[in-house]
């Protein structure tokens, strides 16, 4: 998926939105949505530590609009656990005026539909009792460590693939 606005119609409060690859937002627009939904010292998460020098992957990468404002994005990392490769999900920003409308929701719905099963398997930090329902759980993730600090339960993978990945390791941007 390059390039225009992916087939997707969202209506939500009675507005219209649609999704479009992130590619497409300006860098500006996208630290301020960030800055609204983490807080202007996000960059200190140890999430950042795990992209630090990474590219977004543009397949998995999206952003929703309404009349030409950001409300709502997704990006995707490649990193690594030892040797095996993954892809971080996260951050998913939403607009703080406009959370609890479904647009995280949305967006990791999309981004899981047009993962391919060449994909790697994904790994997030973030609350298993939210991203359950998408298939991430920290049951394989234990003997992980990660750059920085981070609660053992908030370690997520969704590996629906199978693929053999080491059970222990550190969690770090890939090559």
């Amino acid at each position: 998926m390059t390039g225009g606005a992916v087939n997707v119609s969202l209506i939500f409060s009675k507005c219209p939105m649609h999704i479009t690859p992130l590619l497409g937002i300006s860098a500006d627009a996208l630290n301020a949505l960030l800055d609204d939904a983490f807080g202007t010292d996000r960059h200190a998460r140890t999430a950042y530590l795990l992209r630090k020098g990474m590219a977004a992957i543009e397949h998995l990468s999206f952003a929703i609009l309404d009349d030409g404002e950001l409300l709502a994005s997704i990006q995707c990392w490649p990193v690594r656990v030892g040797k095996a490769n993954l892809i971080l999900v996260g951050p998913v920003a939403v607009a703080s005026n406009r959370q609890n409308e479904g647009l995280g929701t949305q967006l990791m719905q999309l981004m899981l539909k047009v993962a391919t099963p060449q994909d790697a398997p994904m790994v997030m930090i973030g609350d298993p009792e939210y991203y359950g329902r998408f298939g991430f759980s920290s049951d394989d993730t234990s003997g992980w460590t990660l750059p920085g600090p981070w609660e053992p339960r908030r370690l997520l993978l969704r590996n629906n693939n199978k693929v053999v990945l080491p059970t222990h390791g550190l969690l770090g941007p890939a090559d």
